[in-house]
C-alpha cells in the first residue's frame, strides 16, 4: 500500500511563481539552458543546470557545478524569491495542454516504497546521470525536482482534487509552450489525511517519468540513513518529492527513430528486405501511424507506412507486443545492424512533441532515415511493471513536463 506524506515546502511567492518554474533539467543542453536564462534570470535553471553561471567548458560533473547549484538555490530564499511553508501540506498540481487537463497530488512517497516494489519502474537507468542527481540533491540537501508517478485511478480521490481545483489557486500561469500550470494548497488536516488514507488503498504507484531522479532520491536517502544511527524512518530523507496523476489523464506522445544510413542498402533493396514482414504502402503525406503495429518510414524524401504481418506479433507477451520492440527485433536490429539501441551512435531519439517535419529535417539531414512510431500507453507501461519487466529505451514520451522550481522538499532543516 503507498505511503503519501504531506510536507512543508519551500515554492515561490506567489508573484515570482512564472518566473521560476522551469522545464527540468533533462530536456535540454547546457547550451539551451545558458540561451534560456537569458531573459530569464530567475529561472530554476540556475539551480537544476548550476553550470550555465560558470565558465563555458566548466565541467557539468565538478564540485564547482554541484556547489553552486546549492548556492543558487539558496539564494532564492535569503533574496525573497522564494518561502516555506510553515507546516506539512498536500498540493493539487494541475496542467492543461491542448485542451487536455492532468490534475495530480503534490507530496512525498517513500524510499521504502521505491525498495520493496510499491513504487515500480519500467526503465534502466545510467549510472553517471544517477550519480549526477545523487550529487545534486546530497549539495542541495533537497529534492528539487518531483517524480512523476502514475496509479489506476480511484473516485474518491478525484473528488478531494475536484473541491480544491474549484478554488482560487495558489499559482495560475501559462508557459511559453502554452502549458497552463495551475497548483492549490491543501492545508485542511482532514483532506491530508483522507488524501493519505485512500493513497494508502492503492497497491501501486508508477514511475512515469525521472527514474534518474528517483534512483538518485533513494540513493541519497540511504546514504542519510548510514550517517544517522538510531533513524526512526519518520525524517525527510526516507521520503522524496512527487506528483501523482491518475493514468488514465496521462497522455503518452510518440518517440520516434531515426538512423545515420541504410547499413549498405540501397532504397529499393531496403523496402524489398521489408516487405518479408510488412506490407509497405507508400504515401503521398507524412505518416502518422494509425493504429498499433504499424509504423511510418521517411527516406530519400519518401514517406512509406509500414504494416506488421502476424508473425512479428506476440500479443501475450507484454514487452514483444510494443511497437518499439517490433521495429527494434523486426527491423532496426536485422536490417540496420543495430543491436543496442542505448549504446549505438548510429541511431537516435526524437520525441513525438517535435511532429512529422523534424523527422524530415534529420532524415535529409545529419541523418538518412526515420520512422514514426504509434504511441505506447499507460496501461503497456503498467502492465510491463506489475511483470516486473523492463521497457525497451525510448519507449515513452510524456507531455506536458512537469516544472522544476515548484516545490522544494527540504531533507534536512533550511
Amino acid at each position: 500500500m503507498a505511503v503519501l506524506r504531506p510536507f512543508a515546502a519551500g515554492r515561490p511567492k506567489k508573484e515570482y511563481a512564472a518566473e521560476i518554474a522551469a522545464l527540468p533539467y533533462d530536456v535540454m543542453s547546457s547550451r539551451e539552458a545558458r540561451e534560456a536564462v537569458k531573459t530569464a534570470p530567475l529561472s530554476f535553471l540556475h539551480v537544476d543546470r548550476a553550470e550555465i553561471d560558470l565558465p563555458e567548458g566548466t565541467d557539468a560533473y565538478s564540485d564547482a557545478v554541484y556547489d553552486r547549484a546549492a548556492w543558487n538555490l539558496h539564494a532564492l530564499f535569503n533574496n525573497g524569491y522564494m518561502i516555506n511553508d510553515g507546516a506539512p501540506y498536500l498540493y493539487v498540481y494541475r496542467q492543461i495542454m491542448n485542451g487536455r487537463a492532468q490534475t495530480g497530488v503534490v507530496g512525498c512517497v517513500s524510499i521504502d516504497d521505491y525498495m520493496n516494489g510499491v513504487i515500480k519502474k519500467h526503465e534502466l537507468t545510467r549510472a553517471d546521470k544517477e550519480v549526477d542527481r545523487f550529487r545534486h540533491v546530497d549539495a542541495c540537501d533537497a529534492n528539487t525536482g518531483p517524480i512523476f508517478l502514475t496509479y489506476r485511478g480511484k473516485d474518491e480521490i478525484d473528488a478531494v482534487l475536484a473541491k480544491y481545483v474549484a478554488r482560487e489557486p495558489e499559482y495560475d500561469f501559462t508557459t511559453d509552450a502554452d502549458v497552463r500550470n495551475t497548483v492549490w494548497v491543501i492545508r485542511n488536516k482532514r483532506d491530508i489525511a483522507l488524501l493519505q488514507r485512500l493513497f494508502g488503498k492503492v497497491d501501486s504507484l508508477y514511475i512515469a517519468d525521472g527514474h534518474h531522479r528517483a534512483g538518485s532520491a533513494v540513493a541519497v536517502g540511504k546514504k542519510r540513513r548510514e550517517q544517522t544511527p538510531g533513524y526512526t524512518g519518520n525524517e525527510e530523507f526516507n521520503f522524496f518529492l512527487a506528483v501523482l496523476f491518475k493514468g488514465e489523464d496521462l497522455h503518452i506522445m510518440d518517440y520516434n527513430r531515426v538512423l545515420a544510413d541504410l547499413n549498405g542498402l540501397t532504397a529499393p533493396l531496403l523496402l524489398k528486405r521489408l516487405r518479408r514482414h510488412f506490407t509497405v504502402t507508400q504515401s503521398d503525406a507524412p505518416v502518422s501511424p494509425p493504429r498499433k503495429h504499424t509504423f511510418g518510414m521517411y527516406t530519400e524524401g519518401k514517406w512509406y507506412l509500414l504494416e506488421a504481418h502476424k508473425e512479428l506479433l506476440n500479443e501475450a507477451d507484454p514487452i514483444a507486443r510494443l511497437d518499439v520492440t517490433i521495429l527494434q527485433n523486426g527491423v532496426i536490429a536485422p536490417i540496420f545492424g543495430v543491436a543496442d539501441p542505448r549504446k549505438d551512435h548510429r541511431i537516435d531519439f526524437v520525441g513525438g512533441i517535435r511532429g512529422l517535419a523534424e523527422l524530415e529535417k534529420r532524415a535529409d539531414g545529419d541523418m538518412k532515415l526515420a520512422f514514426s512510431m504509434y504511441p505506447t500507453t499507460v496501461d503497456d507501461l503498467m502492465s510491463i511493471a506489475d511483470a516486473g519487466l523492463i521497457m525497451p529505451p525510448k519507449s515513452t514520451w510524456f507531455e506536458p513536463k512537469l516544472l522544476s522550481g515548484l516545490f522544494i522538499h527540504w531533507l534536512g532543516k533550511f
